[in-house]
């Protein structure tokens, strides 16, 4: 449904709210008023732990409904209650979202009401973490997250700050009114909607012969995160992907390819696009002639020479496009040294619209890492940001996307 002018996205949308057992939950009715405040309407789950810290009692008082703890309480379970709960809300938010809340939710483990749930859910999810921060900082936390965003769940926060612990650092649970913000912005008008857009992910494998290839070392954690913001911005999103382990983003159209050729023929297959990234890292070179059976080491005449042929660029053929370019085009740049100077130059060959520029020496981490540091060439001047994480990255990205478009844009080479 559509709020009043004026009014809050939230207005006349319906919430399930899950509060997990932390001493955040003392924040859930502070957070049920403001909900209220903006014409939403609240039904509550409170786990086990989730009693420790505040009580069925105060969280009915102030949604004015049935708060639900167990999944044998339901009334209705013989009319299978806990999927009529998990359907009837509009989002399922999590606040907070403890670290086995987390945990199972991304196994599928569905021990509880709260992840019996969320496992039957068919509607939006967000989650509110907080922890310890070395329980949020624990490989095993953020691989869960990395599942989570990789399932389509929102996640707003954690913060940085001082913890009931007596520890300093991120996993203090986002203040209500980030979360409101945060909802408001998923139910609220799409900045990219209307829009169609291209991007390219992970690596290319270029066949030697039957058993080897050459390759190299990207993950495709940064497309396919850029993928998944695209698509949370409003955008149709068509993904095409190399070789990778990344699960596919919610809401994505996704396009596996093996080499560079196939990928730039399903690049061609997907226009027209307003908007193109290429953040895959393509082989720039392939065997001119792949080998019908695998290459022998035992071989009289010693290692096999091999011709290689130059693969087609993806990018330029993009960017120069007479019909049908897309009206943005965003290329990657990954690189060792002179990032900053090689990514200009890279951006004026191309001809493409932005440079995305990152070091990608053995150092950082960046191939295969969840984090990233970027700098944004276009035709101001360089902007670099801070360190963040791939899925911050994307996020930021497409704001800056956002930022330049109005409205569907005019692909260049066409008439308005």
């Amino acid at each position: 449904m559509r709020p009043a002018p004026g009014a809050s996205p939230l207005a006349g949308r319906r919430v399930l709210l899950i509060v997990g057992g932390g001493i955040a939950a003392v924040k859930a009715p502070d957070l049920i008023r403001r909900l209220r405040e903006r014409g939403a309407s609240v039904r509550c789950v409170l786990t086990r732990a989730g009693h420790e810290f505040t009580t069925p009692l105060a969280l009915s008082s102030l949604s004015e409904d049935r708060v639900f703890t167990d999944l044998f309480d339901l009334t209705d379970e013989s009319e299978m209650g806990h999927i009529q709960l998990s359907r009837q809300a509009d989002i399922v938010l999590v606040a907070p979202a403890t670290a086995s809340l987390m945990g199972r939710m991304a196994s599928g483990q569905a021990p509880d009401l709260a992840a019996t749930l969320l496992l039957a859910t068919d509607k939006p999810v967000m989650i509110a973490p907080a922890m310890n921060v070395r329980m949020w900082l624990h490989p095993a936390t953020q691989r869960n997250l990395a599942t989570l965003r990789g399932d389509g769940v929102l996640v707003v926060g954690p913060n940085e700050g001082d913890m009931a612990c007596g520890e300093f650092g991120p996993g203090r649970m986002a203040e209500p009114l980030e979360i409101i913000a945060a909802l408001e912005a998923h139910f609220g008008p799409r900045p990219l909607q209307g829009l169609r857009a291209l991007v390219t992910s992970g690596p290319t494998h270029e066949p030697i012969d039957p058993v080897r290839y050459i390759a190299n070392r990207s993950s495709g954690k940064q497309g396919h995160a850029i993928a998944a913001a695209l698509a949370q911005a409003g955008a149709e999103v068509v993904l095409v992907s190399g070789p990778t382990h990344q699960p596919d983003p919610a809401g994505v159209a996704v396009v596996r390819v093996e080499t560079a050729r196939q990928m730039l023929a399903a690049c061609e297959a997907a226009l027209p696009a307003d908007i193109a990234i290429c953040a895959a890292a393509v082989a720039d070179w392939r065997v001119a002639k792949e080998a019908g059976e695998k290459l022998k080491k035992e071989r009289e005449s010693g290692p096999p020479s091999m011709t290689f042929a130059e693969n087609p660029d993806i990018l330029a053929t993009l960017s120069s496009l007479k019909q049908g370019r897309p009206g943005l085009v965003i290329g990657f740049a990954a690189e060792t040294e002179k990032v900053v100077e090689h990514a200009i130059a890279k951006r004026k060959r191309k001809g493409c619209d932005w440079i995305v520029a990152n070091d990608v020496s053995p150092a950082t981490g960046t191939f295969g890492g969840d984090n990233n540091s970027v700098t944004l060439i276009s035709d101001s001047a360089p902007e670099s940001w801070p360190p963040l994480s791939k899925t911050e990255v994307a996020e930021r990205l497409v704001q800056r996307i956002a930022a330049n478009i109005a409205g569907p844009a005019v692909r260049k080479g066409e008439t308005a």
